[in-house]
């Protein structure tokens, strides 16, 4: 226990002992001067929480980071915000056990300790984030402003540092958790070489991007027992003749993208989400940045949990659970993406029946089978559903940054849906893959929404979220 303070910490191994030490010690290094406000009112809700999820979010599309990379860094950062407020917040159960290598984390002792749940939550999603971001300082500079509000809102020195302290502490531990994910093992992995098959995936125009993470699969799973526990039936196999089920899946996509209705064409690029859209313009190639796939439910996650008017332990709650699902369902995607291999349409449309097709999205660098967009959306429609009700209905305006005007949906599966059948508009996905990708998200989602029990008092979250 730190001498002077109502706050102490179960007692960790030596390690992390001297770690908690130094961050303790380096928390007293300043004392920035506070007042005598009502500082609860100011900064116990979910108001800092959201902005520092949008900060990640922010700098995750300015850093350019693909769909399963961004997956991993949202599900890190969130777990770290949601056990970082545990303290405050004695309904609430810890992840730990529950997430596939997750160890107990510290935990205060003190019945009434001075702290901060929104302070110590964003404290952990911020130091979470910077290890895994590559513009820090742009994070870094966002996280100096939120402290200074902090300060002005007139919380006590001891709680403030208290609050700093525990989420410092708290991020040390789900580091080292993350750490063991074999993430940075699967950076030293060979890169994907093309394998000169008419039936395989190749690059595709205009960029020719190599393949995004053909080791996927190898990364750790948070709930799912691995990344092929849900394994979809195989694709449709691959023929040139023009009577064959591969052939007439092809063909769809073609004729579908030559009479694309206004409201089809407005659907499909709403839910685009490309990372890196490479942009032709006579000779010159140029880049745009959009928010991902994942990073568009994550802000769904925040709009409704706005709407709901969630407080900072159910947005927490909300964006943890959602940022799982989301992240074993990349996995387990992409795991049969690389295994099945499956060319897109763009190579075969061009190659088997009109040589000038272009579809109405740029296709993604990696394989086609199953849709991803298909996998994740459901799962995360199924999570949001859990928490929110099976028929909370939103406005969407996370796209409208990006130019495009907000949609509305009667409920989160209506919307996971839409960005599923997206993917056929687009032109970038036979039907099977939406299909077979649909039915692996909602297996993925289902198990793991059963899996995770984070109120103590019972497993089941309704829409009625108290604040």
């Amino acid at each position: 226990m730190v001498e002077g303070r109502r706050f102490s910490v179960a007692k960790p191994d030596c390690a992390m002992k001297m770690i908690f030490l130094l961050v303790f010690c380096c928390v007293l290094v300043t004392t920035p001067v506070f007042a005598t406000k009502d500082w609860r009112h100011t900064t116990e809700n979910a108001a800092f929480v959201h902005r520092a999820i949008k900060n990640v979010t922010d700098i995750i599309v300015f850093d350019i980071y693909s769909p399963p990379v961004a997956s991993r860094t949202y599900a890190y950062t969130t777990i770290a915000g949601y056990e970082a407020a545990l303290p405050a917040n004695p309904g609430y159960r810890s992840f730990a056990g529950q997430l596939t290598g997750l160890n107990p984390l510290p935990v205060l002792t003190s019945e009434k300790p001075a702290f901060s749940a929104s302070l110590s939550a964003v404290t952990a999603i911020v130091h979470v984030a910077k290890t895994m971001i590559i513009s820090e300082q742009k994070l870094v500079t966002a996280y100096e402003q939120l402290l200074k509000e902090f300060e002005q809102s007139g919380m006590p020195k001891e709680t403030y540092q208290n609050s700093i302290a525990y989420g410092k502490m708290v991020s040390v531990h789900i580091l080292a958790w993350a750490a063991k994910d074999n993430y940075r093992q699967t950076r030293s992995l060979p890169r994907y070489s093309i394998i000169e098959e008419p039936d395989t995936w190749k690059p595709t125009p205009p960029a020719y991007i190599k393949a995004i993470e053909p080791h996927w699969s190898r990364i750790r799973p948070f709930v799912i027992d691995s990344a092929q526990q849900f394994t979809p039936p195989p694709p449709t196999k691959f023929s040139t003749d023009t009577s064959a089920p591969f052939y007439q899946e092809a063909l769809s996509v073609y004729k579908a993208g030559l009479k694309l209705t206004p409201r089809q064409e407005e659907l499909a690029n709403f839910w685009d989400c490309n990372p890196f859209k490479m942009n032709v313009r006579g000779h010159v190639l140029f880049a745009t940045k959009k928010i991902s796939p994942g990073g568009h439910w994550i802000n769904i996650t925040a709009l409704c949990s706005k709407k709901a008017g969630a407080g900072i332990a159910q947005s927490l709650e909300a964006y943890a659970s959602v940022a799982i699902a989301i992240a074993d369902g990349f996995i387990s995607c992409w795991d049969e993406k690389y295994r099945s291999n499956v060319i897109r349409p763009e190579t075969y449309i061009n190659q088997y029946i009109d040589p000038n097709w272009q579809p109405l999205l740029q296709t993604p660098p990696f394989p086609e089978y199953t849709s991803g967009h298909s996998v994740i959306s459901t799962a995360a429609a199924i999570m949001l559903s859990r928490l929110f009700g099976e028929h909370f209905n939103f406005t969407d305006s996370s796209e409208m940054e990006f130019g495009l005007p907000a949609r509305k949906f009667k409920s989160f599966k209506d919307a996971a849906a839409e960005a599923a059948i997206s993917r056929y508009y687009g032109g970038i996905h036979y039907m099977p893959a939406i299909e077979n990708g649909i039915k692996e998200g909602g297996q993925v989602g289902t198990y793991v929404s059963r899996k995770l029990v984070t109120r103590k008092e019972n497993s089941t979250v309704t829409a009625a979220m108290s604040k």
